[in-house]
């Protein structure tokens, strides 16, 4: 009776001593961590350390109204681009050519495209056996039922396992069909994207060329404001115009010099849209090489119906809608597949060596069935949302299809419109000049008023600025059908009666419009 309790007496001491070496160690860890949370032991008690054990709080401000200040911010790095010839004035194809390779939508479309070629690899890996090893290594000592130690075994075990799908219904195959339509869409929407970066730089080459000629035309305006100001005050010295005379063409000097002033600030504005259109920095030093002075009216060769079937058949974007919509159709007969059984080869063959026992050796071949039996509806609704994305996306190709009808048609009227233009504005600067140089004429014989000549100089402003818009209207204009149509440029003959249409003059071409539209794929788009 008494070695009993001597026994339960030193359990007792044994559990005590071990409770009290747990709570020594628990005490000893939460010493080493309380630093590493940086809270003293006052602030983990009022703040409640367990709502932030990690104290990241720190991290950000302290207060709504306070900004926050980091002192390790990443740096923005950008390519140090360069104009290959900078004291060479730069023609439209050499701009395009330079935006091509510097604009950073050139490469976010191609990164896109190589994405879409790797997720064909990774498809493609399904058709191929999956092989996995494993290396193994194992030290136990074991106790029986009956409490015999049992020897200390030491063991490695290499294996190497092998599997190959061989039904699975089609979700291989339709997986890897709309990878490969995923494929072509992205190789059509670099097309576009590149088409989208060269008109971006024919509307902001032409927006600045524009403006330069209005500042020019604003300078010859100014000059001859000017020339009447002087005329002006020597007839008001000889009495015959009064200070009311002076005044109004002194009004029509500030008025020619604010043109020029406002001119000139478009142009910088522009300049810094072209860079930008180009990929260089804004603050890129050029000069553009100048468009012929004088612009034939042209007529297109083409009706608008043909132009609009042209145009959906081969603008790369609407194809490219038409492929992603079958990759969809294809991801959703995947996705209706994958809810089947499968049926899968598998082999293993693994060895077992041991330190001091005899070596064995482990083989299996097999054929397994995987059959899933409930999965909450999971597979149902995903195949619902796969055919509900299909859905929408052919509804997208429609849209962009009756999109692509309309661009067209305001494209070749608004040519057509220009076309009208040109000729109008060539007539009107005309018959402005001739009225200035009558009224001038007047006005130094002393018959006519000074009125007359600033009317007649207004004319004639208002009448250059007409024609410099109708001008580079007309380029604008077939940049805009030429994008529209997404395809090599128009072929357009010289309008009857106009000095081009004896010798076959063409349209001169907007360079470099559609880089890559001439390779887009015959893939049929029906609605």
């Amino acid at each position: 009776m008494h070695s009993q309790n001597l026994q339960q007496a030193r359990r007792r001491h044994g559990r005590s001593a071990r409770s009290a070496i747990g709570g020594a160690a628990l005490v000893t860890l939460a010493a080493g961590l309380l630093p590493a949370t940086g809270l003293s032991g006052n602030a983990l008690a009022a703040e409640g350390w367990w709502r932030d054990p990690r104290n990241v709080e720190s991290l950000i401000t302290q207060h709504p109204h306070s900004p926050w200040v980091g002192d390790r911010l990443p740096s923005s790095s950008s390519p140090t681009v360069e104009i290959p010839h900078p004291e060479r004035p730069l023609t439209l194809a050499e701009l395009t050519d330079l935006a091509l390779r510097n604009n950073p939508q050139t490469r976010v479309s191609w990164a896109a495209a190589r994405a879409a070629a790797a997720q064909v690899g990774i498809e493609l890996a399904d058709y191929s056996v999956q092989a996995s090893g494993a290396l193994g290594y194992t030290r136990a000592r074991q106790i029986s039922q009956t409490g015999t130690v049992q020897p200390l075994i030491e063991r490695y075990t290499p294996s190497v396992t092998l599997s190959y799908a061989l039904f699975d219904f089609g979700v291989r195959s339709n997986q890897l069909e709309a990878a490969r339509y995923n494929l072509l869409a992205a190789n059509l929407s670099q097309n576009r994207t590149l088409q989208t970066v060269a008109f971006a730089v024919e509307q902001a080459y032409y927006a600045l060329l524009g403006s330069q000629q209005l500042v020019r035309s604003g300078e010859v305006s100014l000059r001859n404001a000017q020339t009447t100001l002087d005329a002006t005050e020597r007839r008001r010295q000889s009495g015959l115009a009064t200070i009311g005379d002076v005044y109004r063409a002194e009004t029509a000097v500030a008025q020619a010099r604010l043109a020029v002033q406002q001119a000139g600030g478009q142009v910088s504005q522009a300049r810094g849209r072209l860079a930008f259109a180009v990929g260089l920095p804004v603050t890129t030093r050029f000069s553009l090489a100048p468009v012929p002075p004088r612009l034939e009216a042209q007529k297109l060769s083409e009706s608008v119906a043909d132009l609009v079937e042209r145009a959906k058949n081969g603008r790369p974007d609407l194809v490219a809608a038409e492929a992603a919509a079958r990759s969809l159709a294809a991801n959703a007969r995947a996705t209706a597949a994958a809810g089947l059984p499968t049926v899968a080869a598998t082999a293993t063959y693994a060895e077992n060596y041991f330190v001091s026992r005899p070596d064995s050796l482990n083989w299996s071949v097999g054929v397994a069935v995987s059959i899933p039996l409930f999965t909450g509806f999971r597979d149902t609704y995903n195949t619902r949302l796969a055919e509900a994305n299909t859905q929408r996306q052919l509804a997208t190709r429609d849209l962009l299809s009756n999109q692509v009808e309309l661009d067209v048609w305001q494209g070749y009227f608004n040519l057509q419109t220009a076309n009208t233009a040109l000729t109008t504005a060539e007539s009107l600067v005309r018959t402005a000049a001739q009225s200035l140089e009558v009224s001038e004429a007047r006005y130094k014989g002393g018959v006519g008023s000074l009125l007359e000549v600033i009317t007649a100089q207004a004319d004639d402003v208002n009448a250059r600025v007409q024609q410099i818009a109708a001008q580079f209207n007309w380029y604008t204009a077939f940049s805009q059908l030429n994008y529209a149509l997404g395809s090599l440029p128009l072929a357009a003959e010289a309008a009857p009666g106009t000095p081009g249409a004896a010798s076959g003059t063409p349209v001169p071409p907007a360079p470099a419009s559609s880089p890559g539209a001439s390779s887009s794929p015959s893939l049929p788009v029906q609605k």
